[in-house]
């Protein structure tokens, strides 16, 4: 046991439009098991970089143990190469028997190693590499979100996992995978970071009640600050008035209204330092409130009842079937959940709804004239400017830059290039793009992969209040449970 202690952290990018951490310090203990909270783009991944001392920085980050990240990185002619080779590329003092030892915890056979690495689904690639990582006894870990793109099985099974191991930061946006993995919370506020003991439900609970108690206070100050500024007014304007009365007046006469006056100047003066004590101490709240406004949807309504069905619906991938007799129905206003294992081809169906040529058997019906809008897995394609992607996908400029400022975007996120966003915040585009659209049908795949809780908390909202149809594929249990009308096991 040992402790990680960082102090008087300060980093920026050359050249960036934001300071990423300005005089941070905390510590925390080697043997924790810490779960990693910020929004998007607040700088949880570039922490972990620091950590790796990938970048110059000013103060001091003191530990006296190994970091080592996950995902590794591979390069894509190596990943046809067998996952025992690469493993060994990656770290040649490889120990045989404490994978195989890691990967019988993770529930898989040993077999796995002397296959491509490349036709590994996203959940064994992703139990390779924590065994990998784990195989290292006495090394620090950086998980940097294990669960994106892996189905509900797999992340059950590596949560099973990390429950039975210590010694890592663990960033993840999946409430149920961070309450049961985790016992303290490292937390990137607006202005700090803070450490606390306990799990992801603790934390909520104990900044939800921290929030409410400062948004109180708020209140009672800015009412206070109201009240105070009027008086002070009142009493300025009365002591001038008396002050020009003297005006004509006998010597004593004069006197006395001055003397008046005078008091009331004085109790101006002495109002106006209560109203600035008091604007001082507002200037102190607030800080770290979350702020997770309203977002808004404007869905149109189809004329039919049923606007997309599949009946007996089989799909294949060349001659192999990876669908057999698939059916469900898509009812206005409802949310359809597609569920199953990765590569059971979820996101076909998605496609084939969307027009792409698939080779399917069976009946698949779409209501004439139906109008869809999309968000896809990948986002690589987003490029340039934020103001060229809204000009060339005809958006409406005010809307959807206002749905991104309620998504936790600063104005100067705007004037960035999109490939310099986190991929929370190209993610955020995608689906500010999408409720920018009017559209009968919303087709969201995996869309809550990088998105952080608060704002998954505020799409959760979103579609709870306007009811759009959508259909969409996400392994987010507390999402589906929250959203989802029905739900469809491929």
């Amino acid at each position: 046991m040992s402790r990680i202690s960082v102090n008087d952290l300060t980093f920026y990018y050359d050249g960036s439009y934001d300071t990423i951490f300005d005089h941070v310090s905390f510590e925390i203990d080697t043997d924790w098991k810490l779960g990693f909270i910020g929004r998007n783009g607040r700088g949880k991944t570039t922490f972990l970089n620091l950590l790796l001392g990938k970048y110059e920085y000013r103060g001091s980050i003191q530990a006296s143990v190994t970091f080592d990240y996950f995902p590794f990185q591979i390069e894509e002619e190596k990943r046809q190469e067998n996952t025992i080779d690469i493993i060994e590329m990656l770290d040649p003092e490889y120990e045989l028997w404490k994978i195989c030892r890691e990967l019988s915890l993770l529930r898989m056979d040993a077999e796995i190693l002397y296959r491509p690495f490349s036709t590994l689904s996203n959940g064994e690639q992703t139990k390779v590499m924590l065994a990998m990582l784990f195989s290292k006894e006495h090394n620090f870990l950086l998980i940097d979100e294990p669960t994106n793109h892996l189905d509900m099985e797999a992340r059950n099974s590596v949560k099973e996992y990390l429950k039975q191991k210590k010694g890592f930061i663990l960033v993840s946006h999946d409430r149920v995978f961070l309450n049961e993995c985790i016992d303290h919370v490292l937390v990137i506020n607006k202005t700090n970071i803070e450490v606390m003991n306990g799990s992801f439900d603790n934390w909520w609970f104990n900044k939800t009640r921290k929030d409410q108690t400062e948004q109180a206070e708020n209140e009672k100050l800015k009412k206070d600050i109201k009240r105070l500024s009027e008086a002070a007014k009142r009493n300025e304007s009365w002591s001038e008035k008396l002050e020009k009365s003297k005006i004509g007046e006998h010597a004593a006469d004069r006197g006395f209204v001055g003397a008046q006056a005078a008091r009331m100047m004085k109790r101006s003066k002495v109002i106006e330092r209560r109203v600035t004590k008091a604007m001082e101490e507002k200037s102190g709240l607030l800080k770290n409130v979350e702020t997770m406004d309203d977002l808004k949807i404007i869905p149109l309504t189809h004329y039919k009842e049923i606007i997309v069905k599949a009946e007996n619906l089989s799909l294949y991938y060349g001659e192999r079937q990876v669908i057999k007799d698939l059916n469900f129905e898509v009812h206005n206003g409802e949310c359809v959940v597609l569920e199953g294992k990765n590569g059971c081809g979820k996101s076909s169906v998605l496609k084939k709804i969307l027009g792409e040529e698939i080779h399917t058997e069976g009946s698949l019906m779409l209501a004439s004239g139906l109008i869809i809008s999309y968000v896809p897995q990948d986002t690589s394609f987003l490029k340039g400017s934020l103001n060229d992607f809204i000009e060339r996908n005809h958006l409406n400029q005010s809307l959807m830059k206002a749905l991104l400022r309620k998504l936790d975007f600063e104005r100067e996120q705007f004037e960035k290039r999109m490939e310099e966003f986190s991929e929370g915040q190209k993610k955020k585009v995608l689906i500010a793009k999408s409720l920018c659209e009017q559209a009968h049908l919303y087709i969201w795949d995996e869309p809550m992969n990088f998105i952080d809780i608060f704002s998954r908390m505020q799409i959760e909202q979103l579609i709870q209040e306007f009811h759009p149809t959508l259909l969409l594929v996400d392994h987010d249990e507390t999402f589906v449970q929250t959203v989802a009308h029905r739900r469809v096991h491929m």
